[in-house]
């Protein structure tokens, strides 16, 4: 018998993503365990390096690419997951690789333009970005607004520095990422892995907005799922947000959201509270289980760090949806992990004391 994550009921109701199996306490597997994609969700995905959160999120990833009506976009700070665009098992994985992603410079309020260049906006400086920025369209005229002003030079040198260096990342075009450029039924890989964390957030703030505010005037079908990789990184930044828009929100449009962090201590309760979906593999850190277990639902009625995995793959799930926590393993991927850790004994064949040997290096799961 099947079970469908965040629905409970029968698979014939809607679309579902196979994305593991059951696991028995002896370590065996049970029945499929299936995740539905028909209605939208907040889905919160945790574990320390090299138990497989990385893993779970391209398996997610894998379905909802080969699911109907959805349009999946991977926010990825590590370069990891534009292997899903390789050959895989079973069914194509259509896959669009976005590897130099720019965003509008209107997908950021006057509020998150002094934020991203570390301004404070009563300064002279700051007040000048606060102001072109609501005036202004593109990093180019905003500098313009800043020069035609009388305000003193040093504040206009100071503006236009800290705006010249934005444009100098390259990620603010007015041509930049549009929903219909994200909406479509491949999963869309938005690389950010060669930027700063400062661009890597304004082009996730301007990806979140994009997709929330489409589906919020209907310009867009589908229904967006926007997977965060290190989502820490962003919950830190200017893109926080528009990520607390789409989990406090976001289920009146059908924006679904899915976080994956080893830090689940740097997430803001909102962002574990309002996932409907938990899945944790292994976490060791008091602050991170204190984080989870703050947000514990009631019907648990046991604590999470009883039920802690301890094999890398191995997750116990908490399904908001049906009120009910499951132990599973997750799949295998279909098409190749990128987010595998190097090891020394990769550059050789290894055996551990110094001799080469022909056994295959082992390689990690996150």
């Amino acid at each position: 018998m099947s079970f469908v994550i965040g629905r409970g009921d029968d698979l014939a109701e809607g679309p579902a993503g196979h994305v593991g199996r059951y696991r028995a306490l002896d370590g065996s597997e049970g029945a499929d365990l299936f995740l539905d994609l028909d209605g939208p969700h907040a889905m919160l995905v945790v574990g320390k390096r090299g138990y497989g959160k990385s893993f779970t999120m391209g398996v997610i990833a894998e379905e909802l690419a080969r699911s109907e009506g959805v349009a999946p976009v991977i926010v990825d700070p590590m370069g990891v997951f534009d292997t899903l665009a390789a050959d895989a098992e079973g069914d194509p994985v259509p896959t669009e690789v976005v590897a130099s992603p720019a965003v509008e410079a209107t997908s950021l309020d006057p509020q998150s333009w002094c934020a991203l260049l570390d301004l404070s906006p009563e300064s002279g400086a700051g007040s000048l970005v606060w102001q072109a920025a609501t005036e202004s369209e593109t990093i180019a005229a905003m500098r313009d607004h800043v020069e035609a002003t009388d305000a003193p030079d040093a504040d206009k040198r100071a503006a236009v520095n800290h705006l010249n260096l934005a444009a100098s990342w390259d990620v603010f075009d007015p041509d930049g990422l549009s929903a219909t450029d994200l909406g479509g039924p491949e999963v869309t890989i938005v690389d950010v892995s060669g930027l700063e964390a400062r661009a890597m957030n304004a082009v996730c703030r301007g990806v979140g907005e994009a997709l929330y505010r489409a589906r919020v005037r209907e310009t867009i079908d589908r229904l967006p799922w926007l997977l965060l990789d290190e989502a820490h990184t962003f919950f830190e930044g200017v893109a926080e947000p528009a990520l607390q828009t789409i989990l406090t929100r976001g289920r009146a449009p059908g924006v679904s959201l899915v976080t994956a962090t080893q830090r689940p201590s740097a997430v803001p309760p909102v962002g574990i509270s309002q996932s409907d979906v938990l899945v944790s593999h292994r976490l060791t850190s008091a602050a991170d289980l204190e984080a989870l277990e703050s947000a514990q639902p009631t019907y648990m009625n046991e604590s999470l760090d009883d039920r802690m995995p301890t094999e890398p793959g191995e997750v116990v799930i908490v399904d908001d949806a049906t009120e009910t926590i499951h132990a599973a393993q997750v799949r295998w991927r279909d098409t190749p992990h990128g987010g595998d850790s190097p090891r020394a004994s990769d550059t050789r064949q290894y055996s551990g004391t110094g001799a080469e040997t022909d056994t295959a290096p082992t390689v990690g799961t996150d």
